[in-house]
């Protein structure tokens, strides 16, 4: 087996366990990590047995594949570095800031026949890929994620931060184009969109109804699907997948029976899988399951909805809210 020498270019919060990752994995070798604060990198290194960059271009004809954990605004440059330098590339969600980034991107690593796998880490979750199985024709999905409050990921606003998560799992199950969104949302704690609500059409008459908060005293990641005949409920956080489908038995009350399954799955390491998957389609050049055009997709619904938001609200007391919020 081909032994896959791999990078990090990023370690805070996130990247610091990409790092870890690559370094408890059979048929990888951390070679380095690199981090513009020295501290940082040298204690990541010490920690993962490998080097320390504080310049990532140093760390590039080192190694065969990187993770970029940088701030989103800094990724399309990182990832044009490591595409010249012909590294492959695990890129942390969202893809990039704009289309045109993220258009760039797909379209040098195509030329160069370069891995582009981004990180939307739901996707791994047991839970989301065991339902798969049970899917059928969704008309209609309701997707809550609703989190505490965090100090981090707020440079992006939650529709970025949060709710692409969900997008990119419904862009990924329902197979139509979309047709039309209706947004609510508003900026609470930060000066940029903390609570969102998203209404996604599509041309075949699906309809997804998402929302979004960073701002709740709770925890909360679920979705549910409805098809014809049958009804699935997906808690991400338990990794719980619920399934509900009717039968021709009548019920007393007149309605059809309920042949109700409840699968649970053990608590897995959904960034350890992703990484994995990372890799093997390094290793055999294959396209990953969240390629760069998934995450374009994602991006772009991402970015209309955020769009729309900033049309439906009343500019000047957006302007005000958000001038009293810089002031704290």
């Amino acid at each position: 087996m081909k032994i896959i020498k791999a990078g990090v270019i990023g370690v805070g919060y996130l990247g610091k366990f990409h790092a870890q990752k690559y370094a408890g994995m059979d048929g990888v070798e951390l070679v380095g990590v690199a981090d513009v604060d020295p501290v940082l990198a040298g204690k990541v290194a010490a920690d993962c047995a490998c080097a320390a960059f504080t310049d990532y271009r140093d760390l590039l004809s080192k190694v065969d594949a990187v993770s970029i954990v940088v701030p989103t605004s800094y990724h399309h440059q990182v990832a044009l570095d490591c595409i010249a330098a012909g590294v492959d590339i695990l890129l942390e969600k969202p893809i990039t800031t704009t289309l045109a980034e993220a258009d760039d991107l797909i379209q040098r690593t195509d030329a160069k026949n370069l891995i582009l796998q981004v990180g939307h880490l739901e996707r791994f979750n047991p839970a989301v890929q065991a339902m798969e199985k049970f899917l059928t024709v969704p008309v209609f999905i309701e997707s809550s994620r609703i989190s505490t409050f965090k100090n981090r990921g707020v440079d992006v606003d939650v529709v970025l931060d949060l709710m692409i998560h969900d997008i990119d799992i419904i862009l990924s199950i329902v197979h139509s184009p979309l047709k039309s969104i209706q947004t609510v949302g508003a900026p609470v704690v930060t000066d940029t969109t903390d609570i969102a609500n998203a209404r996604l059409v599509f041309e075949n008459g699906a309809t997804a109804n998402v929302t979004a908060s960073r701002i709740a005293r709770n925890n909360i990641r679920k979705m549910r699907i409805f098809q014809p005949g049958s009804y699935i409920n997906v808690d991400f956080a338990s990794r719980k997948v619920m399934t509900i489908n009717l039968t021709d038995e009548i019920q007393a009350n007149g309605a059809p029976g309920q042949d109700i399954e409840v699968a649970s799955f053990p608590a897995s390491d959904a960034l350890k899988d992703e990484i994995a998957h990372f890799v093997e389609s390094v290793r055999s050049r294959t396209e990953p399951l969240v390629s760069g055009r998934a995450g374009r997709r994602a991006l772009e619904v991402a970015l209309q909805v955020m769009e729309q938001i900033r049309q439906n609200q009343d500019l000047e007391v957006y302007r005000q809210v958000t001038a009293a919020l810089k002031k704290r």
